[in-house]
């Protein structure tokens, strides 16, 4: 295939008062026209360094030392900034990580798509500018939701408009930094076949950084694997993800978790990314397993070792040939006797609006967005809440720390029950439970060095600690104390959200609150904080309710997952058995759309408009919109439910324990969903509204 864009030797410095520092080093590589490639690593090691280039962006402290970057046989870094101005967006396009930061707050969606293709007389002949608007949304999967603004849409509608945006221009090249982040396991694989669809239908290039490489082998043709600012292996993308040829790249492969608790056939990554410890020779040589003396001395540059494969490094075959055990399931912990309660939920109901005046005169009760949850945690227990976006996970984990006031409903800490608002808690109550948030960019103050951010908490809540504490806490989340004379800007996104991590950690809570925080690391530093947050479980009795849209880090670290779908509890059971048998539909669903190492075909319905004009989030698929007249309290996943019976799935369901047939002793888990499972005995289905009323129907091989 003809090249489209080539990289040759390129090296980047970023200075700093200390002088200047070599952040990428002699890269090297190719895209075709239509070939999807992928570039992934640890955070830090330049992978969004080297794809903003490839639109002519560089931070103000940044150098081009030397190196080519050539699109269509045009030389990038030698272009004026006019020259560069028209061909972003118009023939080389990007796909920002934040869709919320990357959309203008006061502008409507559709006309921030009118002012791109205006800047690049880029609307077809013959067509008006509001049908191409129209037909933009149509191909990625939205109806016009021109006249809406950034903040009245959903993440993974906001992406859908970013990428509308990108493609609006139909440009050769489309450069994609972490598009999917902090998107549920769904919205992520809708996000994944949109793109496949573009590819296909207008033939661009596409260059897409990512550190989640499960996800990557749906789509990538080929991977270039890169370790502190150079490559150290280029191959196919199933050849890489069956048999890694590098350590670094086997590391990186070992260390991604897998649903059914197994990760791989060898040992995950050590030791972190540390720039200032490198060796003159191979960089990975410090956390390599197979390194010797002459690693240590020799550079290690890119060679060809197979068809379509280069390789860094000289002790590849040995590595690649070596195996270890398969690794075992962890074993759940046992306690010797059952731990306290430590925070309970009772009947909780939760509304973002507040009441008018409207409503206080004619007593009109608001709708609540999460509707009767009931909830317990004891003392180093995790639970998980998962479940697509916009299904309450984060609103009931406001409420539990203070920041959005209870409808109705009652939690209790320690025995003790909590203010509704955080200003009416105690301060003792404020240091037990500590919030980690998914987005560190707005949670760090960017004016702050990180030594200060560190030591806010300590001095709010009186407790006394040396530099050696807080150097401990920062290598125990992958960093070191060389991080604390830094600001936020200074980091990379895996970064912060460390540091946020170790600012919770340094106050010794009871509850630590974690809302999507691995969704932002690479899987070395996810596996790290993984171990990390089982240690303070395990040891200290922290509990954790842990917020997440991935399956397998699920896996590794609760006891117990709750599934939420639209404000309502599905589903509750223990890990192994909900991940081994789900009993409700919904849960069947998010599992079977978690990607694996492999390429899957899995194919998943865009959302419909009804789905879109109601305020629905996406979902897998929509098989009828809910729209019979009278019906007040349906059962909210029967528009998507594969198993939907029409008799009874318009009926309100009742959270139960199942487990045998319903006159036999019960497991504890509870389903939220009128078809029995046939571990349950005789297939059963019974009428939420009549308890009288079972009728016999036949079910899928699947658990409903």
């Amino acid at each position: 295939m003809k090249k489209l864009i080539e990289i040759r030797n390129l090296n980047i410095a970023y200075g700093s008062p200390s002088g200047w520092t070599n952040v990428i080093q002699g890269v090297s590589f190719e895209i075709a026209r239509g070939e999807a490639f992928g570039l992934v690593g640890e955070s830090g090691c330049g992978k969004s360094t080297v794809a903003y280039r490839l639109l002519g962006y560089g931070t103000v402290n940044s150098l081009v030392q030397t190196g080519e970057v050539l699109f269509d046989g045009t030389d990038l870094l030698k272009l004026d900034a006019a020259s560069l101005r028209r061909l972003r967006g118009n023939r080389i396009a990007l796909v920002p990580q934040n869709p919320t930061t990357s959309l203008s707050p006061g502008m409507r969606v559709g006309s921030q798509i009118r002012e791109m293709i205006a800047m690049h007389k880029a609307l077809p002949d013959g067509m008006t500018m509001e049908h191409r608007i129209v037909e933009l949304f149509s191909l990625v999967g939205l109806p016009d939701v021109g006249r809406r603004y950034p903040h009245e849409l959903s993440g993974g509608q906001q992406q859908r408009v970013a990428i509308a945006m990108a493609v609006a221009c139909n440009p050769d090249l489309l450069v994609l930094d972490e598009p999917t982040t902090g998107l549920d396991v769904t919205t992520q694989r809708q996000i994944i076949q949109l793109l496949g669809d573009l590819r296909a239908r207008i033939g661009m290039a596409m260059l897409y950084v990512t550190h989640d490489l499960a996800l990557l082998a749906q789509i990538a043709d080929r991977v270039c694997v890169m370790y502190a600012g150079q490559l150290v292996e280029v191959a196919p993308c199933d050849q890489l993800l069956a048999a890694p040829a590098h350590p670094y790249s086997r590391g990186l492969i070992a260390s991604i978790p897998s649903v059914d608790g197994t990760n791989g056939r060898t040992r995950g990554l050590r030791g972190v990314l540390r720039r200032d410890h490198m060796s003159t020779g191979c960089k990975f040589e410090p956390r390599c397993d197979f390194a010797t003396t002459a690693c240590r001395t020799t550079p290690q540059v890119l060679e060809p070792v197979e068809d379509k494969r280069s390789v860094a490094c000289m002790r590849w075959q040995e590595a690649a040939a070596y195996q270890t055990a398969d690794h075992q399931p962890r074993p759940s912990p046992k306690f010797a006797a059952k731990p306290d309660r430590l925070l309970s939920i009772a009947d909780l109901n939760l509304s973002y609006r507040a009441p008018s005046i409207f409503d206080r005169f004619f007593h009109k009760a608001r709708t609540p967005v999460v509707r009767d949850i009931d909830l317990e945690l004891r003392a180093g227990e995790v639970v998980a809440l998962v479940g697509e976006s916009g299904s309450g996970k984060s609103t009931i984990a406001r409420a539990i720390s203070g920041r959005l006031p209870p409808l109705g409903g009652l939690i209790s800490l320690d025995g003790s029950l909590l203010a509704p608002a955080l200003k009416d808690r105690t301060v003792e109550q404020l240091r037990q439970i500590q919030y980690i948030f998914q987005n560190p960019d707005a949670s760090l103050n960017p004016r702050r060095r990180i030594r200060v951010t560190l030591a806010r908490p300590l001095d709010h809540f009186g407790i006394q600690a040396n530099e050696k504490t807080v150097e401990a806490v920062l290598e125990n989340v992958g960093l070191h104390a060389g991080y604390l004379d830094r600001f936020p800007e200074q980091l990379s996104g895996g970064e912060r959200q460390r540091i946020a991590i170790a600012r919770a950690l340094l106050v010794n809570p009871k509850l630590l609150i974690c809302d999507e925080i691995l969704s932002a690391l690479d899987v070395s530093v996810q596996a790290r904080i993984v171990e990390l947050l089982r240690s303070l479980k395990e040891k200290h009795a922290v509990a954790m309710l842990f917020i997440s849209h991935d399956l397998a880090v699920v896996q590794q670290l609760a006891d117990r997952v709750a599934v939420l779908y639209r404000g309502e509890l599905m589903q509750l059971a223990d890990t192994d058995t909900l991940l081994s048998t789900p009993l409700h539909p919904y849960t069947e669903m998010l599992l079977e759309a978690a990607p694996g190492l492999r390429k899957d075909h899995y194919i998943s319905r865009p959302p419909s408009h009804a789905d879109i004009k109601c305020g629905a989030r996406f979902r897998l698929s929509s098989r009828r919109p809910l729209s019979t007249p009278g019906r007040q309290h349906l059962r909210r996943e029967a528009a998507t439910c594969p198993a939907d019976v029409q008799r009874i799935c318009p009926l309100s369901p009742i959270i139960r324990p199942v487990g045998h047939h319903p006159r036999g002793p019960a497991k504890t888990e509870a389903a939220g969903s009128h078809l029995a499972s046939p571990l349950m005995g005789r297939p059963v289905i019974q009428c939420a509204g009549n308890n009288r009323w079972q009728v016999t129907v036949p079910l899928r091989e699947a658990a409903c």
